[in-house]
């Protein structure tokens, strides 16, 4: 039977501090079979090992998002390497770039510096990346376009947010998409018609949690027990089932993420 994979979540995030057993042991009885748990803050290495460590259909991603470039240094870089040798490690992220709230050019210059060094992290200890771009486009591309020419072990843009154009250069390089709660909303058609467009065997399911939860629950705490919301939307779009969203989904997941045996 085919289980829905989760290829993004925060359950180390503080959203989750008061049910966060209760919640993880539901997970199964809800259709849910993997998650993996994306580090985004400094602090959220340890947290991800230790969810890891503790959940057996918990992985991990250990990198750091654009939002804490400023505060990565050295000793950072070397503890995401040292991680990316851990069992349940399967991606580097969430790494990238996100000028939403960083206006300057020389916020923009540091976190390119760090996307650049996690990516040849990933390059180096031979994991798919995972990039987090937000009005970021054209620089996002640049970077990830010069790092698969030279060669990477695959990739997923996470909530992909931009048009049908940005999505098919991505899909050319043989990258994957992660689509979640946006999906679903009214307000999602660019997203919508990203999902029509690109093929089914370059999507994966996210969602991200706590944040970006599906209609009818938008602007609630999200967790992994929505996706079949996401799935319903995706199989609409695409004019399949939600089974074949399932299962198509949770083979492309494994087949990015779980390359164990060759790490």
């Amino acid at each position: 039977m085919h289980m829905i994979f989760d290829t993004h979540a925060h359950y180390d995030d503080e959203a989750f501090d008061e049910d966060r057993e209760e919640l993880l042991a539901a997970m199964n009885a809800g259709g849910i079979g993997t998650i993996v748990n994306a580090c985004a803050a400094i602090d959220g290495l340890d947290k991800t090992v230790a969810l890891m460590e503790k959940y057996p259909f918990i992985y991990g991603a250990v990198g750091v998002h654009p939002d804490d470039a400023d505060k990565m240094t050295d000793e950072t870089l070397d503890r995401i390497r040292m991680l990316c040798r851990h069992e349940k490690t399967v991606a580097v992220g969430e790494i990238g770039l996100d000028y939403y709230w960083h206006k300057e050019k020389e916020e923009h210059r540091i976190q390119q510096d760090m996307f650049r060094a996690q990516m040849d992290i990933a390059r180096e200890e031979k994991l798919p990346f995972m990039v987090h771009s937000r009005e970021a486009a054209e620089d996002t591309l640049q970077i990830v376009r010069e790092y698969v020419k030279d060669g990477m072990y695959g990739g997923i843009i996470h909530c992909f947010s931009y048009s049908k154009e940005i999505a098919r250069e991505y899909l050319n390089m043989g990258l994957y998409l992660g689509i979640g709660g946006v999906v679903t909303f009214t307000n999602g058609r660019k997203l919508k018609e990203v999902v029509e467009y690109a093929p089914l065997s370059q999507l994966l399911l996210e969602t991200d949690c706590p944040y970006l939860a599906p209609k009818p629950h938008r602007g609630k705490r999200n967790s992994s027990l929505n996706l079949p919301l996401v799935v319903a939307a995706i199989a609409e779009l695409k004019g399949v089932s939600e089974e074949t969203v399932i299962r198509v989904t949770e083979e492309n997941a494994k087949k990015l993420l779980m390359k164990t045996e060759e790490k």
